[in-house]
């Protein structure tokens, strides 16, 4: 096996990329934590695979997400250190948005950007990604009193860059940073003027949902079609056929899987007009207020054959497997090296 994967948060996006590598690509070896409690995965994960990764001397690349503390393991784990090490970013820590400003902790990011120093190839999803975590290091480390660490951007800038997150579509004939709260005052609005609508709210749960989720639930009553987790691929694609729009207040960002799929199902997205949207979806689909996408969600409630008989006006190439899979077998080919 030349190829080791390592996922520290194995859920979500991140649990659909490295299995799909997996799957596509030969001479992978994956090694995963669940995607569970991700403070202490970040602060960690390194110690725990570094025990329990065998040694190898087949290992010739090391791909992980950037949950890792990359330079814990390579310090750990000389041999893997050896390994061209590629660091995959779904989101980064720099820009990722917290409740209060005084409860960012500071070592995640400064441990990705030490991860970044240390691998050789850094691939963030999005434009939006890269260019937030890049510009955002400088004023990142002036939360430093003293001696603080100089050009980190210009260092680590040269190895990145931007591989979207390849979607295997399907074969058709999910928290506070994603803002729930304005998502159900908009639909709550909408049945307070007596329009029609349904709605199905999907994705995973974990262990802290806000009680908006349960009130809204039960104040929706006979609108909601779905709610909550559907563990079957299948079954979760068959809901979004029969929806005709996807809706999105999300105030974190940084590529949006779950929204390409909708799109890709036949769903009118409504976007934030913020953060990687822009980069994705065609001006027509984006909204800059609440209070623009309820008007949008007001007409489409009254004039539904409009979105039904839409021909969404983006690409969807762009991010599938078929369109992608050749960059990243590029950039997971592994040649020997010398020092191996």
């Amino acid at each position: 096996m030349s190829i080791l994967i390592i996922e520290a948060f194995y859920g979500g996006s991140h649990k659909q990329l490295v299995d799909l590598l997996q799957e596509e690509l030969e001479d992978c070896v994956l090694y995963t934590l669940p995607a569970k409690k991700w403070h202490w995965r970040a602060r960690t994960s390194a110690l725990y695979f570094s025990q329990n990764i065998p040694i190898s001397e087949h290992y010739r690349l090391l791909f992980a997400s950037s949950v890792l503390n990359l330079t814990e393991l390579a310090a750990l784990r000389p041999d893997l250190g050896k390994l061209k090490k590629i660091l995959y970013f779904h989101e980064n820590q720099l820009v990722y948005p917290v409740k209060k400003c005084q409860e960012r902790d500071f070592q995640y990011g400064y441990n990705q950007i030490l991860s970044c120093l240390v691998a050789d190839v850094v691939v963030f999803n999005s434009v939006f990604n890269m260019e937030s975590f890049l510009t955002s290091i400088g004023k990142f480390v002036k939360l430093i009193p003293d001696h603080r660490p100089k050009d980190l951007e210009s260092i680590i800038r040269p190895k990145c860059q931007v591989v979207y997150f390849p979607i295997r579509f399907p074969d058709v004939s999910r928290e506070h940073d994603k803002d729930p709260e304005t998502f159900f005052k908009v639909l709550m609005h909408l049945k307070d003027l007596g329009l029609n609508f349904h709605v199905s709210v999907l994705g995973e749960t974990f262990t802290d949902v806000p009680d908006v989720f349960s009130e809204s639930k039960e104040t929706l009553g006979s609108s909601v079609l779905h709610w909550g987790y559907l563990p079957s691929k299948d079954d979760y694609f068959q809901v979004l056929c029969m929806a005709d729009v996807v809706v999105s207040t999300a105030k974190h960002e940084f590529f949006g899987v779950a929204m390409l799929e909708a799109v890709y199902c036949g769903c009118y997205p409504l976007c934030p007009k913020d953060l990687v949207y822009p980069e994705i979806f065609p001006a027509e689909y984006l909204y800059s207020t609440p209070e623009q996408l309820s008007k949008r969600l007001q007409n489409f409630c009254k004039r539904p054959d409009i979105i039904r008989k839409h021909l969404y006006k983006g690409e969807m190439a762009p991010f599938s497997w078929a369109a992608l899979h050749g960059k990243f077998r590029s950039l997971l080919t592994t040649e020997p090296r010398e020092d191996l």
